[in-house]
């Protein structure tokens, strides 16, 4: 659908095309929705492509709370401010810009410290409406609504945002590796910059080569690790994760009579300066925690593991390995300031993104997006909108 004039569209319903899921796990369908003006403090947005997360897929299988239909995905997005609410100053129209999950509202004791990205004023949830008025901004056209998801709803021409959730961008970059950036990679390679403070010269082992985990390889790489292990059950994640820093690589299938953590103990000397648990699995938690090294090792829980799971680790372990175990949503970026200094990364030919996406669709055809995801033969689909 053809880009309308703000001129014209400025605080009324927008009418555009959205990828709908009206059950879980049954294929997305392309209908036509309305999109209301952004309320004060939100940003209306016009999607120019968007790119499939594995939460995506998650929630979309999901037949339990938090799941709720008929809903929008979407979270990793570029687009252009198509209008602005009351109160807004950081963007206007026309500027290019990328939505993000997880709250930077720049004035709670959290987002102005270093050392942490957990907004108090806007708390990450897993919520149906908009983080700050509790509503959803879009409606079918028989008038019932459309939940969103993680406040960006990006499977949708037009979205709306909340300004915490939005940062300004270089035009320049290209809106296929610029969306990247909104979720997956950020969270990878925020994991070994920012969470861990990955050093020169370290080890690291992570385990799950998925995008996630690939992405914290290409953060340790640019932090300067010089072992990286990878850990999984696919021998052909090896040569792909050699692209991004992977120097050694681990089947966990094929460990013999011995635990992954003991192979990784023995190749590394006495474990991992820095260990990622990359799948979302608390047996893999424990996993990491154990060949990371004694006196300084750090474990970073990355994966999304599901509501409810628990860890179970020896107390006196804790006590006499003095090692630290720690969790990183959204890689611990700030993501007003850092998401820009990443894409500045990738002008620059250190970061690597063009190497992650491994297929392009246009929307009409999104559901092929799902389908290579779910049978891992791609680490990111970038989803066009008007291509």
């Amino acid at each position: 659908m053809d880009e309308q004039p703000s001129s014209k569209t400025r605080g009324k319903p927008i009418k555009c095309r959205a990828a709908v899921s009206r059950q879980p796990g049954e294929p997305l369908v392309i209908e036509e929705i309305a999109v209301a003006p952004p309320m004060a403090r939100e940003v209306r947005i016009r999607i120019v492509c968007t790119s499939l997360c594995h939460s995506d897929v998650t929630f979309w299988k999901m037949k339990d709370y938090p799941a709720i239909f008929p809903r929008i995905f979407g979270h990793e997005a570029m687009g252009i401010v198509e209008s602005v609410g009351e109160g807004v100053d950081e963007v206007t129209e026309g500027d290019s810009v990328i939505p993000f999950f997880i709250s930077d509202c720049g004035e709670c004791v959290d987002c102005r410290s270093k050392k942490s990205n957990l907004c108090s004023n806007l708390p990450f949830k897993v919520s149906p409406y908009m983080h700050r008025h509790e509503t959803s901004r879009f409606t079918d056209l028989k008038g019932e609504v459309l939940y969103h998801f993680l406040f960006v709803s990006s499977f949708s021409e037009y979205t709306v945002v909340d300004i915490a959730h939005v940062t300004k961008i270089d035009p320049s970059i290209p809106p296929n590796r610029a969306c990247l950036l909104s979720c997956g990679v950020s969270t990878g390679v925020g994991a070994a910059w920012r969470t861990a403070n990955v050093e020169t010269g370290s080890t690291v082992a992570i385990f799950g080569l998925g995008s996630i985990g690939l992405a914290v390889a290409e953060g340790a790489r640019l932090c300067g690790a010089t072992k990286i292990i990878g850990v999984d059950l696919n021998p052909d994640k090896f040569e792909i994760g050699k692209k991004f820093g992977v120097t050694e690589f681990v089947n966990a299938g094929e460990c013999g009579n011995k635990t992954v953590s003991q192979v990784i103990n023995e190749i590394t000397g006495g474990g991992a300066d820095y260990c990622f648990e990359c799948v979302g699995l608390a047996s893999l938690v424990q996993e990491a925690y154990a060949c990371c090294r004694k006196g300084w090792g750090k474990t970073i829980v990355v994966g999304v593991d599901k509501p409810g799971s628990k860890l179970s680790l020896s107390s006196f372990d804790v006590l006499h390995n003095g090692k630290s175990l720690m969790g990183s949503l959204f890689g611990g970026l700030k993501a007003k300031t850092d998401i820009p200094m990443l894409l500045k990364r990738y002008l620059d030919k250190e970061l690597q993104l063009d190497e992650f996406v491994t297929h392009e669709v246009k929307f009409e055809d999104i559901n092929k997006a799902f389908d290579l995801l779910i049978k891992g033969e791609s680490l990111r689909c970038v989803i066009w909108m008007d291509k």
